[in-house]
């Protein structure tokens, strides 16, 4: 779709993403990979006796599995798309090793910053399958470039 097409779209949702499995394989090699090996996400024994009753992911792996939420939404046609950053990020819930996570998107802005680059502002909450609060709701920035 051309960024008009897109822009027409701004107040609407532009969609849900499929569920992703957050289990502890994930949790540990996130952990591994980011040298965060904090007890609450890795040591199973040790996080029963926290207020959670088990390990959580890390808020930052909860936020990495944005990109792949997006990956399937609608998008602008453009040359390219970088990060451009969060103007908001709140941490609701915790992701309890073995959850399901997905993620729902609406577009809020998506303006000529100047000619041929454009800024969009996403809306995304996060949902635990079965859980009341999402996991995390977080303005996401784009740059594209046409």
């Amino acid at each position: 779709m051309t960024l008009e097409e897109m822009q027409a779209k701004v107040g609407e949702a532009i969609g849900t993403s499929d569920w992703l499995l957050v289990d502890q394989a994930r949790i540990d090699a996130f952990a591994d990979t980011t040298e965060d090996h904090q007890f609450i996400h890795v040591d199973p024994e040790a996080a029963k006796a926290t207020p959670f009753g088990q390990t959580i992911a890390h808020g930052f792996l909860t936020v990495s599995l944005l990109a792949p939420m997006m990956a399937r939404m609608e998008k602008p046609a453009v040359q390219m798309s970088v990060n451009y950053g969060f103007n908001k990020l709140r941490f609701l819930t915790p992701v309890k090793s073995g959850k399901r996570i997905r993620g729902h998107f609406k577009l809020l802005e998506l303006i000529e910053k100047r000619p041929g680059q454009w800024l969009q502002t996403v809306e995304v909450t996060v949902e635990i399958e079965d859980e009341a609060k999402p996991a995390l709701i977080a303005e996401w920035m784009f740059q594209h470039f046409a």
